[in-house]
């Protein structure tokens, strides 16, 4: 966001040091539309910002279903209090910044307008979902074959799931390799061994469980859900299967589009069962009392230490600090040094390569710190910065 903002169209350095398009990484366009925002905000915590107004924006869609479903306003207003209590919603705020979360309230919409028949604002709101991850398409691919059942409009249904499945193809299989510096996705490695196991079943109970099990009182509409469950499932990748991450944001809308449908076939007052569901999934699975209040003392740590980091030096940093030193055109991943001069590491939140492995992480900090090139200029609460001597 910030390069396009400042003229240089989705470049990202990768993990590897590399100058690079973002779109070899994923599909997600719609960062280029954030840069406006960033002219007048310029700060990591917008995204953030945007991010949680987006999602809990999601709400008024799912109450228009439920109101137009359910003939009442009061279970409708349960299913939308449903929707921000969902424990993958609330997740999806909190667990950094990623696109695709821009998808969950977009494709919610999407179905609202389907829903009514309305085929050119869907267009326009599935169109968008389509720009925040290279496979959205197959969901609203899906989306299109359940219009054609059930509306037994085969013509406009069908060609909804051609234009958008051929949009995920191209995507995922044209663009994302043509950007990608090896020539393929990053992210192909995951299903080199694809395997079902309880694992999986647990995270199936954990987005029914926390919905009423209304879902399964519908099942055409979980048609919606299926493109990305599968790409969970079969994943070798553990946390896309937990609700603590972004990998359910396309899932989400037809899981609650379908309690919906599932609580007019049941009965309207069972939208008040899906309320107290997601409530208890909230306390259980959600983040409701997992913040820690501490952490706010050692977020002005933070802030100090970053503040030693010029403006625009090229920087080494672990994720958690990483974010809040991207408003520049280089930033590397640590370990990688190349011509950064500053380092900036949380101890506490040790990221190898963009990946969670402090074990590997350890011997790099270790091996860095007794390098008579670098010194220590800030350390308090696991926060270093070192800058080269």
């Amino acid at each position: 966001v910030w390069s396009t903002a400042n003229g240089d169209v989705l470049s990202i350095t990768d993990v590897h040091g590399e100058q690079v398009s973002r779109l070899g990484s994923h599909f997600d366009p719609i960062l280029a539309a954030l840069a406006p925002l960033w002219w007048l905000w310029p700060s990591p915590e917008l995204l953030l910002v945007v991010q949680a107004v987006a999602v809990a924006a999601g709400a008024l869609p799912v109450f228009w279903l439920a109101r137009a479903h359910l003939d009442a306003g009061w279970p409708a207003a349960a299913l939308a209090v449903a929707y921000l209590l969902f424990p993958p919603v609330q997740w999806l705020t909190v667990s950094d910044f990623h696109a695709v979360a821009l998808a969950t309230p977009l494709l919610l919409l999407a179905w609202w307008f389907l829903d009514r028949r309305r085929l050119l604002p869907f267009a326009l709101c599935a169109g968008a979902a389509i720009a925040t991850k290279e496979h959205v398409g197959l969901t609203v691919a899906a989306m299109g074959v359940w219009s054609a059942l059930r509306w037994r409009a085969p013509r406009a249904g069908l060609a909804i799931a051609a234009v958008a499945g051929g949009a995920a193809l191209l995507a995922a299989l044209v663009v994302v390799p043509h950007f990608a510096p090896a020539g393929s996705s990053a992210f192909e490695s995951r299903y080199d061994a694809p395997s079902l196991g309880r694992r999986d079943l647990s995270y199936l109970a954990a987005l029914l469980l926390p919905l009423g099990l209304l879902p399964l009182a519908a099942p055409l509409a979980l048609l919606a859900a299926l493109p990305e469950l599968g790409l969970n499932v079969l994943s070798s990748t553990v946390t896309q299967t937990s609700v603590k991450t972004h990998y359910a944001a396309t899932a989400t809308p037809a899981l609650l589009a379908a309690t919906v449908y599932g609580a007019a076939r049941v009965g309207r007052q069972t939208g008040y069962l899906a309320a107290g569901a997601a409530l208890a999934g909230a306390l259980v699975l959600g983040p409701v009392g997992r913040i820690d209040v501490d952490e706010e003392a050692r977020d002005e740590t933070a802030r100090r230490a970053l503040a030693l980091v010029p403006p625009g030096a090229p920087v080494s940093a672990t994720n958690a600090l990483g974010a809040h030193l991207s408003a520049r055109e280089r930033v590397f991943s640590f370990p990688v040094l190349r011509e950064a001069d500053w380092v900036a590491v949380d101890t506490r939140r040790l990221t190898y390569l963009d990946s969670l492995e402090p074990a590997r992480a350890r011997p790099a900090l270790a091996a860095l710190r007794r390098d008579p090139s670098w010194r220590v200029v800030f350390a308090r609460d696991g926060i270093l910065i070192l800058r080269r001597s």
